[in-house]
């Protein structure tokens, strides 16, 4: 058993109603003898959609119970469902669906991510031009509301002022920076007035060059942000990527999918915005020629990490559950097996070549493949 943070023999666990109650005790009727690894579930920050659906198409109740279910297949039980770029209306019909989905308990929304859209027009990948705009109060008052769980909003901060900034983070509202063309001064205020973390590093953000760090250069350097890694082979080269992670204190990179509607999609094409987005060995490119997103599970980036990153397979389990739960402040319910955490847990092998398998999920106690007879033995 992995907690989190160190590696247990047989250790028993204890779960009831949907928590993690006790350690090396068993109770209650049913005993499970697990093969294998147990290990947090997986938390993923920025997550656009799955199985064929993209949040801000039909952002419903819906949407969020598909996206759940499909990624829970590949080991993430907790996420932040992402709302690209879009007119008001659309956040607002997001906030509304994610505020239904924690009133009614469902398992696997703990908040949402405004991914814009006070961004920059020159790092705006395919969020559309037309929508792209400084933040008016109404929509300030949105980040702020108290029933969305987990709120974090990517922003570009020479479009977002510092005083906005740290009014959002005087209220619990996570701020990350970019879809930018900042400078490093720029950059560094934002972090002055409260921004804690950078929205999928490297991409759609000011490069570091020899006379000017821009924001790729203060958040390869700054030990107190977090970094958003898509590590799926096409967003970062793997010796960017190594070259972060050796720069980074431990504990400060997570693993992010920026999944679009993928995985577990029917089409192999899609429409967004303005955009035809196409999927070819897992990278989705617009017709523009841009990423459009990323088409991996939370499990793909894990195996990536471990076999082309060749960091060691608890830390790569660790980018995907304890870090993001200490970047979202909120280890002490999820990322780790811990008494008093919620039952959110994978089951996994390890091959040969030290990627891993997953047999089971369970959210909340509630095993996702509760047939699947050949991963334990049930007394």
């Amino acid at each position: 058993m992995f907690d989190g943070e160190q590696l247990h023999q047989q250790r028993p666990l204890s779960i009831e109603d949907g928590y993690i109650r006790a350690l090396d005790t068993v109770s209650g009727a049913t005993e499970v003898r697990l093969k294998g690894l147990l290990a947090p579930g997986f938390i993923d920050c920025q997550v656009n959609g799955g199985g064929g659906l993209l949040f801000n198409q039909a952002p419903t109740v819906t949407t969020l119970q598909h996206m759940v279910q499909t990624h829970a297949r590949y080991g993430t039980t907790s996420m932040l469902p992402t709302i690209i770029s879009s007119h008001y209306e659309v956040a607002l019909q997001g906030a509304t669906a994610i505020s239904q989905a924690l009133s009614s308990g469902m398992p696997g929304i703990i908040g949402i991510h405004f991914e814009g859209p006070h961004l920059n027009d020159v790092k705006r990948g395919i969020h559309n031009l037309s929508v792209l705009r400084p933040a008016a109060d109404h929509e300030l008052a949105l980040y702020r509301r108290k029933d969305l769980g987990t709120v974090l909003i990517t922003v570009a901060p020479e479009n977002f002022t510092a005083e906005q900034i740290s009014v959002l983070v005087k209220q619990q509202v996570l701020v990350s920076l970019g879809h930018s063309n900042a400078t490093a001064a720029q950059t560094q205020a934002a972090l002055d007035a409260g921004a804690t973390s950078f929205t999928h590093l490297f991409n759609a953000m000011s490069p570091l060059t020899s006379r000017e760090p821009g924001m790729v250069g203060i958040a390869l350097t700054d030990p107190k942000s977090w970094c958003g890694l898509i590590a799926d082979g096409h967003h970062v080269h793997p010796q960017c990527a190594q070259l972060a992670l050796k720069l980074k204190p431990r504990g400060k990179m997570l693993l992010v999918t920026d999944a679009m509607w993928t995985p577990d999609a029917p089409q192999q094409e899609f429409r967004f915005e303005d955009h035809a987005i196409s999927l070819h060995n897992k990278r989705l490119q617009s017709s523009t020629g841009q990423l459009a997103g990323a088409a991996i599970s939370m499990l793909d980036a894990i195996n990536y990490t471990i076999s082309t990153l060749k960091v060691e397979t608890l830390e790569a389990l660790r980018m995907a559950s304890l870090y993001p739960a200490q970047f979202l402040d909120r280890s002490a319910e999820i990322g780790q097996l811990k008494p008093g955490c919620r039952a959110d847990l994978v089951q996994l092998t390890s091959s040969t070549d030290g990627t891993l398998t997953l047999h089971n999920t369970w959210l909340r106690g509630r095993s996702l493949f509760p047939t699947q007879e050949t991963s334990y033995e049930q007394n």
